[in-house]
């Protein structure tokens, strides 16, 4: 199991709750995509992100497959203009 985690800070905070439901909707719409979970971050420091993304996929390939589908891309074309700031870990051994 791989679990992709993406950590985004939002040029616009208020930007937060339809980023989370649009990353929430590619549930059961891309095919190696196994879970998906994402929020809002309630800490408030100056270290915060505002939304965090959790994916699971089967392996590397799965997240690759992800990374390049025609839903994933859609959604990156909506965010990427709204992010400032982005930290990403992909886990194989998250226990």
């Amino acid at each position: 199991m791989l679990t992709h985690m993406v950590a985004f800070r939002l040029t616009d905070p208020n930007d937060a709750a339809e980023a989370i439901e649009r990353l929430r909707s590619m549930r059961g719409r891309i095919p190696t995509l196994l879970d998906v979970r994402a929020g809002s971050n309630v800490n408030t420091t100056d270290a915060a992100a505002d939304v965090l993304l959790i994916t699971e996929h089967d392996d590397e390939a799965g997240l690759a497959a992800y990374a390049e589908h025609p839903v994933h891309l859609e959604l990156l074309a909506w965010l990427r203009p709204r992010l400032s700031d982005r930290v990403v870990v992909d886990s194989l051994d998250l226990g």
